[in-house]
């Protein structure tokens, strides 16, 4: 018995390191990512919901906009003036309007508010200069002030999301800060420091540049004939900055309807492969939110059929589409991507993707 004793006593002290008594840890998991658990909450039709972003009408809740949030779950809500008339009744608006979706996730609630010809409410808020006159006082800081005060007035009336500012170089509509590219550059990141110490969302518009546009987007597509050595040193600069000195969680960007032949001969920025992955992703690395301008302009509308319109985006890289005006539109957009899922032609991964970005920067709410 004695030997037994010696030996069991023997054995615990090698074990245990010459004597030393180690305490053994257990395994310790890393706590849930927040992203993926709200994301495998959701189901499919929720999550293509949040990849659509749409225009209303009326003042105050109503039938229509109630059903359009319980049956297609979209995400987000662009204000026009039609939709306010003073800081009280927009903010009750946006409120009413969050309670009834009834949503896992915060609404985006965005608005035009750039300055100049180009803002809404300016019957009852202050108004800020055109991006041009800012940028015609040659200091950054100013566009560090407007921003400032947009997020202000913006969060006042319950918007959480400005498309704003423009980054395009030169414009013929004032809404340009310049036509210099390092010009634009400094005053669009002055503008994205000013919203950001407000902790307020802002877009990055109209990638990759529209400030050579020869035809309003709103009524057909306008070709841009530029060498990608131009484009790169003058129209891209100014997003290239931002996306590679600031948190891409906390901006999103628009990209426009124009098509470039020195990217992509065929297709509109907003439905192309090259520009929205292998421009905007993969060459500049940007990781955050991308939108497309309004589907309903007839730079694209008249160039393509509405339902494929969603389905094309989103195989080509993009994440939100932005249908403005027609409430059978927006249901036709949404309705083609949950199709395309369904039958295989977008796989659910790829959606995943999307919304992992979206959650990402609603977050920040």
């Amino acid at each position: 018995m004695r030997k037994f004793f010696v030996l069991i006593f023997t054995a615990i002290f090698l074990l245990t390191g010459c004597g030393e008594v180690k305490e053994v840890q257990a395994d310790v998991l890393p706590p849930p990512d927040p992203i993926e658990t709200k994301l495998q909450s959701m189901t499919l039709e929720e999550k293509i919901g949040q990849m659509v972003m749409i225009g209303v009408y009326g003042t105050e809740l109503n039938d229509d906009i109630i059903y359009s949030l319980n049956n297609f779950h979209f995400g987000g809500i662009i204000f026009f003036d039609r939709n306010l008339e003073s800081v009280e009744q927009s903010k009750k608006f946006a409120n009413d309007i969050e309670a009834a979706a009834n949503q896992k996730v915060p609404l985006f609630f965005a608005i035009d508010e750039e300055g100049g010809r180009v803002a809404r409410g300016r019957d009852f808020l202050e108004v800020a200069p055109s991006q041009e006159s800012i940028g015609q006082t040659g200091d950054p800081e100013v566009a560090k002030y407007w921003a400032v005060h947009n997020a202000n007035i913006l969060r006042s009336i319950g918007v959480n999301l400005n498309f704003a500012p423009v980054a395009d170089v030169g414009s013929r509509d004032t809404r340009s800060f310049g036509d210099n590219a390092q010009l634009v550059a400094q005053f669009v990141d002055a503008a994205a420091q000013g919203y950001e110490a407000e902790n307020f969302l802002y877009t990055l518009k109209h990638f990759p540049g529209i400030g050579k546009s020869k035809i309003d987007p709103h009524k057909e597509v306008s070709g841009v004939e530029d060498s990608k050595e131009i484009l790169d040193a003058v129209d891209i600069f100014p997003f290239k900055k931002i996306i590679t000195t600031h948190d891409n969680s906390k901006f999103i960007i628009m990209v426009g309807h124009l098509r470039y032949d020195a990217l992509d001969p065929v297709n509109s920025a907003s439905l192309s492969p090259a520009v929205m992955t292998g421009l905007l992703r993969n060459e500049l690395g940007y990781s955050g939110v991308v939108i497309t301008d309004d589907l309903e302009m007839g730079a694209i509308k008249n160039n393509t059929d509405l339902p494929s319109l969603g389905v094309r985006m989103i195989l080509a890289g993009g994440d939100i589409a932005l249908v403005c005006h027609n409430y059978e539109s927006q249901q036709i957009v949404y309705n083609s991507i949950l199709e395309a899922v369904r039958r295989g032609e977008i796989s659910e991964a790829r959606i995943n993707e999307s919304v992992r970005r979206i959650l990402r920067m609603k977050a920040h709410l």
